[in-house]
């Protein structure tokens, strides 16, 4: 999930081969009448409210009016209360917090190791070559751990937890960070430099590992030689399931069954099923094909526009016919789906679950209800784009794990209405329903999953300012929803009371679904914190004021809830140049007179993105992955290149590129994360 923005609107270099990525994300693809998430907010406080709003305490107070909420005690009147009353207050996340900053290497919290798992290039197969970095090449990749480890999922295979499989997603590539000599390479030079050897290596550097680890001591350590062992690539056999599989949309000259497919590309988040298969998320697909300048002419015109598409992100179609849309013109309707991995069987063929619907999904996140269903939350990552849901139709069969290996491929999509009063309703997906008719260009159920973007702008859901992560709190019920920013909103008003548009720094949602049924089509809805430096008047950012000066964060991204229930923030973007930290790990209050208060907990290196993070179910050990480390800072700098990234972490060798990096987080001594 790469930050994609602008660099003006940053005052950051972007990584030079991610460039034109973040220029495309920033131009919303949704055109339609439906409200934003930013209008539905303004809705719901009066001109009164939002002009006490640009101070932290009082927006608190102002948050304590919606529905669920539970602020500190003398919030609601702008009193110094709220302070004293958290201050005194017992948090349920013991550790020192880490100082807020950026620098070469990453920090953990005092009484914890960071230790690094897995790196970019080291062995995933057997018989995986040693890495070489001067030497790029795509057979030796196919057998090493990916690039940009995004998604962590850990699945126990002893009870005691000390030993399971870890199942990380390989999101994109940096290529000016990967290649020595290479530097910049764009699409308006046509990629000159990226050869067809190199774009090899690219694509085995693209999709996921599957590694088995086992804690020993001295830590958590990769076993050599497992059964388990296997990467999946861009070109690894998928077969295509559900409502699409075999659709006229999907058939291509190479697959005119329109039932199977070569590779995933940019899997970013992710979820684990409790039947133990992985869901891998591919999220922007639309960079990687080619031919710009015919979509106006192409036959999938519409759904180009509504995806993005194609971006040219990347030169694999000039290698590759069926990243050209010229020349292969449905290719791109096989990606931007949910994948469904058996990790425990090495030859099994991943399938791409086409009734979860077609976007950039974010994640899949995901809870058993109560009545046996599985509901999965999904977010599609861009502005202006929706939040997701998926109810099976069959229920969870916790006695015969093959009982639930098709499950996914039969059941209801929503998409989410949220209302000015605090409410909101998920719409269904379901073709005939509504103006998903033959009339409105949606033949049938495969045409709604297909442009599933389309069929949710016809039902009008509510615009998001970029959601990523959705997930749902077992203990609760709540649902949580991430929504890192959206630097194309427009203002709301002309008082400091609302400076969210643009939203530079995101916020985050609490839902609860009614009667904490996720299969209600009913919920309710409040503001869990709006991010940012809540020192700032005009940033607007509501934290309880108990949070310290290192506390707070900017762009919310991927979330994890620990067996204790409690909220655990990745973040995305944030910089010295843009607020003067690190990305890193939060821990973040959502119960009793604490609720809004964050800690750092762990902060990654210079230019890197926190990705995962994951616990083991024992709570005691925290997995996260460190993606894209060493691009560069400022706008200002020269871009970061092989021969000069902003650090060399984890190696800090010379001859070493930065390299992602999967990180263990654990205790000394032994313990729980976050507790006494």
């Amino acid at each position: 999930m790469p930050d994609h923005k602008t660099p003006a609107a940053t005052g950051l270099t972007p990584a030079p081969r991610a460039a034109a990525a973040e220029a495309s994300e920033d131009q919303p693809t949704n055109t339609s009448a439906n409200p934003t998430m930013g209008e539905v907010v303004a809705n719901r406080f009066s001109r009164r409210d939002i002009g006490r709003g640009a101070l932290a305490v009082t927006a608190i107070g102002a948050l304590a009016s919606l529905p669920g909420s539970t602020p500190p005690a003398g919030a609601q009147d702008g009193t110094t209360g709220p302070a004293a009353s958290a201050t005194q207050a017992s948090s349920r996340f013991v550790f020192e917090e880490v100082k807020a900053g950026s620098d070469a290497d990453h920090h953990v919290a005092d009484g914890y190791d960071a230790d690094v798992l897995i790196r970019w290039g080291d062995p995933v197969l057997p018989n995986a070559p040693a890495f070489e970095p001067s030497k790029p090449d795509a057979q030796a990749q196919a057998r090493q751990f990916g690039y940009n480890n995004d998604f962590v999922g850990f699945i126990a295979l002893q009870n005691d937890g000390a030993r399971g499989l870890l199942v990380v997603n390989h999101e994109f590539t940096n290529e000016e960070l990967m290649f020595p000599g290479l530097g910049v390479t764009r699409a308006k030079d046509r990629f000159a430099g990226m050869t067809a050897d190199l774009i090899a290596v690219e694509m085995m550097a693209h999709g996921g590992s599957v590694i088995e680890i086992a804690k020993r001591e001295g830590g958590w350590h990769v076993v050599e030689g497992s059964r388990y062992a296997r990467r999946i690539t861009a070109e690894t056999a998928m077969a295509i399931t559900g409502p699409a599989a075999g659709h006229k949309r999907m058939m291509t000259g190479a697959d005119p069954t329109g039932r199977n497919v070569k590779g995933m590309i940019n899997n970013c988040a992710g979820g684990v099923t409790p039947w133990g298969t992985w869901l891998t998320c591919e999220e922007n697909f639309n960079g990687y094909f080619w031919g710009k300048s015919e979509r106006a002419s192409h036959p999938e015109a519409a759904a180009l526009k509504r995806y993005g598409a194609p971006a040219e992100w990347y030169g694999w179609g000039l290698h590759h016919a069926r990243f050209d849309i010229t020349r292969e013109p449905q290719e791109i309707n096989r990606f931007g789906w949910v994948v469904e991995i058996d990790p425990f069987d090495p030859t099994s063929i991943p399938k791409k679950r086409t009734a979860l619907g077609r976007f950039k999904h974010e994640g899949a996140a995901n809870i058993v209800n109560r009545d046996g269903r599985f509901v999965v939350y999904q977010g599609d990552d861009q502005r202006f784009d929706y939040v997701y849901k998926f109810i099976t139709a069959g229920k969870v069969n916790t006695d015969d794990r093959a009982a639930n290996m098709d499950l996914l491929d039969e059941g209801t999509l929503y998409v989410a209405r949220f209302d000015p009063d605090g409410t909101g309703r998920w719409l269904p997906l379901v073709h005939g329903e509504g103006p998903l008719t033959a009339a409105n260009g949606f033949a049938d159920q495969g045409d709604v999953v297909i442009s599933a973007r389309l069929a949710a702008d016809a039902l009008g859901a509510t615009k998001m300012d970029r959601p990523e992560d959705v997930e749902a709190n077992p203990q609760t019920n709540k649902v949580y929803v991430l929504l890192t920013n959206n630097t194309r909103r427009s203002p709301l008003g002309t008082d400091a009371a609302n400076p969210r548009g643009p939203n530079f720094f995101g916020h985050i949602i609490e839902m609860m679904p009614e009667g904490g049924d996720h299969a209600a089509e009913t919920f309710t809805w409040t503001i869990l914190v709006k991010c940012g430096d809540p020192s700032l008047g005009l940033v607007g950012a509501t934290f309880n004021p108990a949070t310290t000066e290192n506390g707070w964060f900017g762009m919310p991204d991927n979330c994890a809830i620990d067996a204790e229930g409690r909220l655990w923030i990745a973040t995305d973007g944030n910089s010295p140049a843009r607020t003067g930290r690190a990305d890193g790990v939060w821990s973040l209050e959502t119960e009793g007179p604490l609720r809004g208060t964050s800690k750092l907990f762990y902060r990654v290196p210079n230019g890197a993105e926190m990705c995962g993070p994951a616990f083991t179910p024992d709570m005691e050990t925290l997995f996260v992955a460190v993606q894209h480390p060493g691009v560069g800072l400022k706008r200002s700098d020269p871009p970061a290149t092989f021969e000069k990234p902003t650090t060399r972490w984890p190696d800090f060798d010379d001859a070493m590129p930065p390299r992602p990096a999967v990180v263990a987080i654990t205790k000394k001594g032994g313990g729980k994360i976050g507790m006494a």
